[in-house]
């Protein structure tokens, strides 16, 4: 002790709650995978011997299928590789690393195929060759994300971006600029028709299952500002907005007597020019000009969409495409403009994230020490709000819901770090993924091919290959992939007059936007707190299936009674299919499948939890325990059961002080992860437990090799190793 006399009190001071905390934790430092036959977890299997073996991802009956067999596929993804990942041989380790704890879609999002003028750049679009052979090779499909507006900010006297300075963001300009919509083609005209390596083209691959046309942009979101925009984009627009006006009234004159109304300051209808009025005010006034107004912008935007997919298809490529994936200004009203702009596409795309209040500067990428965050639990519906941290919040990204037919993807998700509680994320995703009978969920952001914090001087708020995201894929994969949790019910079937979404008559179940704090950034101060007002029960999510169809002539909408699903006064929603039960008072989240069994959440909350073939003791307050089969049988019957554990994750020498009501962050900390140490007893109550054996395996999925003279651990009741989050039981 007398050796650390000499340090300075403040570090003093730092050290020791550190310390501490790390004594509860393991370091979490899985050794370079040689992914060799001795592993025990492995899930390669799941995937194709190479992406496209069954044909291109098509479209039927609401899913995707292999178009060769016409069997259905769902995808468990993330967004990556990171572009780190320059070389093939590294690309090839990182598919072998995803595979084999369950993913089957990458998305690339990285940054465009573009160079800083905006022309096809050659040698991203090799890259992304690379990456699609890398994960073909390991039953990988890919996902492409072309442009981001975000991604490129016109140079000044860009021939198709008039007006343009080199510092503004492009927002919503693609829509209407027919000079830019041809440059933007030939940015998919190189990317798929370059020859690739062997002489074809991704335009033939069917490992590219699907592509996106722009990424988090829309007429109805806050970044459309057309008062901002360059003189000569202005123009454009309120040109474009009179000519369909006069195409609709016969003169701008008539149109004015139909709004009952002045003409605005900014209106020029001598120069056959009209304006527009805010967001804020078109989805509050509601007004005839609003109408119209509204009515110009989803049929400018739908008509850039399938303008896009008749052009792709022109093209000759044979995937699917999505429009975007993004959110509004008000949910309840333009909300549906915004899905049914999305129609052309063969599926229905969107992001959202589980933020934890991040504060600081740069804390849209990035968490620095100084920052401050809230811990925030899934499971309880926990406000985002720490001047508020009673009232709950009901929204939440993995609320689902299916357009006109179509499959679904939410190509951007996940909880955001730094707080404790991410670690609910994998099974909660998977879990109501299931009973909702989502397409395809993809995880944000592998940035990273190894398990490292990445402090720099910052870390991102997103890494998926943590112990708490990608350690849980295994089980949380087969859970969505095989569908060991039942979709539940059909709860929710609204039936929607697209005639009365523009009169912006607005939709009786809003989902509620679920930004990242570097979008939140775009919203008005003043609209943050706004929220709409569904007519419709937001917790139907979590008990079964929703659906909305846009149609000219609509049937009568089906809304299920909720009150054997839905018990606010005690806090609890049980799924239709009787296999999930969430109780937001305790957050706690009880699986009971024939195929999945388990606990998430406070389980120290929970109790001894009977399920229909284990039971669960443990005192952590933080803690994910569940079994599914390795085989796809009941876990009654099957002779390979997977237990996954984990609690929560920590970065090295993490550290925080309390600041009123956040979290302030003294130290980022640095590699290795720390894990929560594991507690509990679990005991299998089949028949034959007591001749299952337990078999621990590594971080890597391997077995790990116990003395011979040890007796051997039996199903019928273990207690969990402190540091082991897969066991291997078997016959």
């Amino acid at each position: 002790m007398l050796r650390f006399l000499h340090l300075p009190i403040a570090f003093l001071a730092l050290l020791l709650p550190t310390a501490l905390r790390a004594a509860d934790f393991f370091p979490f430092n899985p050794k370079p995978d040689t992914f060799t036959d001795a592993a025990a977890l492995d899930l390669r299997f799941l995937n194709e011997k190479l992406a496209g073996e069954g044909g291109f991802i098509a479209v039927k009956d609401g899913q995707f299928i292999h178009s060769k067999t016409g069997q259905p596929v769902r995808f468990w993804a993330v967004n990556g590789p990171s572009g780190e990942a320059k070389d093939l041989p590294t690309l090839r380790s990182i598919a072998r690393t995803l595979a084999k704890r369950g993913v089957n879609l990458v998305r690339v999002h990285s940054g465009g195929f573009f160079d800083e003028s905006g022309n096809a750049d050659p040698a991203k679009i090799k890259h992304a060759q690379d990456i699609v052979q890398a994960m073909k090779e390991q039953g990988i499909y890919t996902h492409i994300s072309i442009y981001f507006p975000l991604w490129l900010k016109p140079k000044p006297n860009t021939p198709w971006a008039q007006g343009y300075d080199g510092k503004t963001v492009a927002f919503s300009t693609l829509y209407f600029n027919p000079d830019f919509q041809k440059q933007y083609q030939s940015w998919w005209k190189a990317l798929l028709t370059t020859p690739t390596a062997d002489g074809k083209q991704l335009l033939d691959d069917p490992a590219v299952a699907s592509v996106e046309i722009i990424n988090e942009d829309s007429f109805f979101f806050w970044t459309f500002k057309p008062a901002d925009f360059p003189a000569p984009q202005r123009q454009l627009i309120e040109s474009q907005f009179a000519a369909w006006l006069t195409t609709k009234y016969g003169s701008l004159d008539k149109a004015l007597a139909k709004w009952g109304s002045s003409w605005q300051k900014d209106d020029a209808p001598a120069s056959n020019r009209i304006a527009f009025r805010g967001l804020w005010n078109i989805f509050n006034d509601r007004t005839n000009r609003d109408k119209d107004t509204a009515q110009f912008l989803f049929e400018t935007q739908r008509a850039f969409y399938a303008d896009t997919v008749k052009f792709l298809h022109t093209l000759g490529f044979k995937g699917c495409i999505t429009a975007s994936n993004w959110t509004t200004a008000s949910s309840q009203y333009f909300g549906p403009l915004e899905e049914m702009s999305y129609l052309p596409g063969d599926f229905i795309d969107r992001h959202g994230y589980f933020d934890c209040d991040l504060k600081g500067q740069d804390s849209g990428w990035s968490i620095r020490d100084g920052y401050t965050y809230i811990d925030r639990s899934a499971l309880r519906f926990d406000g985002a709000d720490p001047a508020k941290p009673a009232v709950k919040s009901f929204s939440n990204p993995v609320a689902d819901m299916h357009y006109n037919g179509k499959p679904s993807m939410i190509s951007e998700t996940t909880f955001c770090r730094p707080n404790r509680y991410r670690s609910e994320a994998p099974l909660f995703y998977a879990c109501y993924g299931a009973l909702q009978d989502s397409n395809c969920i993809v995880h944000f952001a592998l940035d990273s091919e190894t398990w490292a914090v990445k402090p720099r001087f910052f870390m991102q708020p997103w890494t998926i290959l943590t112990p708490a995201m990608a350690g849980q894929f295994p089980a949380a994969a087969l859970i969505f992939r095989q569908g060991l949790v039942d979709p539940g019910k059909q709860l929710v079937e609204l039936n929607l007059r697209p005639a009365d979404m523009l009169e912006l008559a607005g939709t009786p179940l809003p989902r509620e936007a679920n930004l990242d704090e570097l979008r939140a950034k775009d919203v008005p101060p003043a609209a943050m707190n706004a929220k709409s007002n569904p007519a419709i029960d937001s917790l139907v999510f979590f008990a079964g299936r929703t659906s909305t169809t846009f149609t000219d002539t609509p049937a009568p909408s089906k809304i299920a009674d909720l009150t054997p699903y839905i018990d606010r006064a005690h806090s609890l929603v049980t799924a239709s299919n009787g296999q999930l039960k969430l109780d937001y008072a305790k957050g706690l989240l009880t699986i009971n499948a024939p195929k999945a069994q388990g606990i998430s959440g406070n389980l120290a909350a929970a109790g001894a939890t009977t399920l229909a073939n284990i039971t669960i003791t443990s005192d952590m307050a933080l803690g994910h325990i569940i079994a599914v089969p390795l085989d796809n049988q009941p876990l009654a019957t099957s002779a390979r059961i997977l237990l996954q554990v984990m609690s929560e994750e920590q970065a090295t020498g993490f550290a925080t002080t309390p600041a009123a009501g956040v979290n302030r962050i003294t130290s980022i900390g640095h590699d290795p992860w720390l894990v929560k140490n594991l507690t509990g007893t679990v005991r299998f109550t089949r028949p034959d437990a007591a001749t299952l054996k337990v078999t621990r395996l590594d971080f890597n999925g391997y077995p790990i090799v116990i003395p011979p003279d040890a007796p051997p651990t039996m199903a019928a009741q273990f207690a969990l190793h402190p540091e082991t989050i897969y066991y291997l039981i078997t016959k």
